[in-house]
């Protein structure tokens, strides 16, 4: 049984920098359709909407080779039922969708950060149904806390538990997107820790789900598990990152079938989704390209 999600449409300016921060949505409605399992919004489950309920949803107009991104919707979701059921956040592009879904794993600030969004904004761009899931349930690192704490935070992640629920977000993109004839194999993308989880995702699912990786400059990178990935994997990273050294991406790369490994010289962590200069800006562009690229090569150039 289907039910619709009405949602508002937010036509919004940008440029292709990703130093450029985006405007405040505005409304118009549109309609995304999910099964009644899986989905609850703001709290209450989806089983059929007689009223309007406004999400954020968003026009990127980033270049892409000299196409425009087309729109692209945005829907806050709630994945499961009971104690296993976690947030998410889904943006697909609206027209010249390629039917193909990617699972973005965030960094420590979590799935509601802007610049984890705005990423996810600019992969839908290029025709992708993005999801983000909420990997710390509610609980990200927060920005105003003293590094002190650091450790002691990360220290209290339930890593195992992580692993489940990023499983259990690749079985609602499996039930609601193959299902639906959308996707058949699925990519996934991740930042910093997330990149680093990645590593044991692809490790653990064998190819059975996913297709492809690419990682950012992954920390915490569990090297004894890198031989089980079976699918191509990029690892992106600065030479001058001390929490991704450029060591440990070679090992993966000499233990991993199908990895390659691209270092930017004088980069530090987090420049490409989180660029602090114009110098971090264009080589953020170089590589999200270069990411743009291997996801088409590993996801659509068979189909």
């Amino acid at each position: 049984m289907e039910s619709a999600l009405v949602c508002s449409t937010a036509p919004r300016t940008t440029t292709s920098s990703l130093l450029k921060r985006r405007e405040t949505p505005l409304d118009a409605p549109f309609h995304l359709s999910f099964s009644r399992n899986y989905v609850k919004c703001w709290g209450t489950i989806s089983l059929s909407f007689r009223k309007t309920k406004k999400y954020k949803v968003f026009n990127c107009n980033v270049k892409v080779e000299d196409e425009a991104c087309e729109l692209v919707n945005g829907v806050e979701l709630s994945i499961g039922d009971g104690v296993d059921s976690i947030d998410a956040y889904l943006c697909n592009a609206v027209k010249n969708n390629n039917g193909t879904g990617i699972l973005l794993l965030s960094d420590i600030f979590g799935f509601e950060d802007s610049f984890t969004r705005d990423f996810a904004y600019r992969v839908a761009c290029n025709g992708y149904n993005v999801l983000v899931p909420d990997m710390f349930r509610g609980n990200p690192w927060r920005k105003d806390e003293s590094k002190a704490l650091f450790e002691q935070w990360i220290g209290s992640v339930d890593k195992q538990q992580v692993v489940r629920d990023i499983f259990t977000s690749t079985k609602w993109m499996a039930d609601e997107f193959v299902a639906a004839g959308i996707s058949k194999k699925f990519g996934v993308i991740g930042f910093c820790f997330g990149g680093g989880l990645l590593i044991d995702i692809l490790a653990q699912d064998q190819g059975s789900e996913f297709g492809v990786g690419i990682s950012f400059y992954g920390t915490r990178i569990d090297l004894s598990v890198a031989s089980k990935i079976e699918v191509p994997l990029l690892l992106i990273s600065g030479d001058n990152d001390p929490l991704c050294p450029v060591n440990v991406l070679k090992e993966v790369e000499n233990n991993a079938n199908g990895c390659k490994v691209v270092v930017f010289e004088g980069r530090g962590h987090g420049f490409a989704h989180r660029p602090q200069s114009l110098e971090d800006d264009k080589d953020a562009e170089e590589a999200f390209l270069m990411m743009r690229n291997w996801l088409h090569d590993g996801l659509l150039s068979e189909n």
